[in-house]
């Protein structure tokens, strides 16, 4: 049976391999050469031999890091570790987005912090910040891919968040539960991004497909370069169970570890292309893949924006209809 090759990181490239013809496993690099802190002050921080990123989160900051480089389609792949124990209140992130538009991002997770420490002064500076960033339309159209994982109090499981935004349109929102403990050991998760589809994998295992479909009036991340980022921070107010359940900050420090990033061109020519005959990067997915992504939904999603009735009482999205 196909999922039983998913016991070990190498049973894991096995797979990608027999999926996609292609599986790169970092040994000896530091996660530095691809990686940075960008803020958290020490909350980020790489380990004495270069092969681990540590992020943590407090009551005063959370923290993050982005990759050095820029990527317009683009497979990368990175090893998580997530915050274990009672992790309900935290979020912990890896995406893909426009640069400038991650400043947004920044600020708002500012602002929202010095609010809640009652520093006004810097609330308002802040937040004038904010809104200057988004009057000068960068939001309004940015790209977007998120892998968002949601904590829980022990024993709970996490919940994997994954959205995609276009031209800054969002709203595809997809939520799994995972076949493992994500916080016993690094599991890999990874981002296909090609100019016909997305796709988000863990594992190995494929679990999403976005397919680009802009041709139906569908916008599609297609011509904007964007970076990854990863974020340890605190989203009491609704990550967890609706917002119902709040970060017990007696547990702080929380972290969460990163590494074994890696970031591959999928527009070179000289990249393998998928056997059955594809002249790209991941041009189709085989067989075998439909096959696992299926179990993987069966089993275990536990929100599709496609199938939300409330959300959507007279008509779902238009990509909903599309195979």
């Amino acid at each position: 049976m196909i999922m039983a090759a998913f016991g070990s990181r190498r049973s894991a490239c096995a797979l990608v391999v027999l999926v996609f013809g292609l599986c790169v496993v970092v040994g000896g690099a530091r996660v530095d050469d691809g990686l940075e802190v960008t803020w958290g002050d020490d909350r980020g921080s790489v380990s004495p031999d270069g092969q681990v990123l540590s992020l943590s989160l407090d009551r005063t900051s959370s923290s993050g890091f982005r990759s050095r480089n820029t990527y317009l389609f683009a497979r990368v792949d990175v090893q998580i570790k997530l915050v274990a124990n009672n992790s309900a209140g935290t979020v912990t992130t890896c995406y893909v987005i426009k640069p400038a538009a991650h400043a947004g991002v920044v600020l708002s997770a500012i602002v929202g912090t010095f609010f809640w420490l009652g520093l006004v002064e810097l609330t308002v500076d802040f937040l004038f910040l904010f809104l200057q960033l988004i009057s000068e339309g960068e939001w309004d159209v940015h790209d977007e891919v998120d892998l968002e994982f949601l904590g829980n109090v022990t024993g709970e499981p996490y919940t994997l968040h994954t959205n995609v935004f276009a031209n800054g349109t969002g709203g595809k929102e997809q939520q799994f539960h995972l076949w493992f403990d994500p916080t016993a050991d690094f599991h890999t998760y990874s981002i296909v991004w090609t100019s016909r589809h997305i796709l988000v994998l863990v594992d190995g295992t494929p679990i999403r497909e976005i397919k680009n479909n802009a041709d139906k009036g569908v916008a599609y991340p297609a011509s904007q370069q964007m970076r990854l980022y990863g974020t340890l921070w605190n989203a009491d107010d609704w990550a967890t169970q609706g917002g119902r359940v709040k970060t017990d900050w007696s547990q702080a420090p929380f972290v969460a570890q990163y590494r074994n990033f890696t970031a591959l061109d999928t527009t070179s020519a000289a990249t393998p292309a998928v056997a059955g005959g594809g002249t790209g990067y991941v041009q189709e997915i085989d067989a075998t893949a439909q096959q696992a992504m299926k179990w993987a939904r069966d089993n275990y999603m536990v929100y599709d924006y496609c199938a939300d009735t409330k959300r959507f009482p007279l008509a779902f999205p238009l990509e909903c209809a599309m195979p």
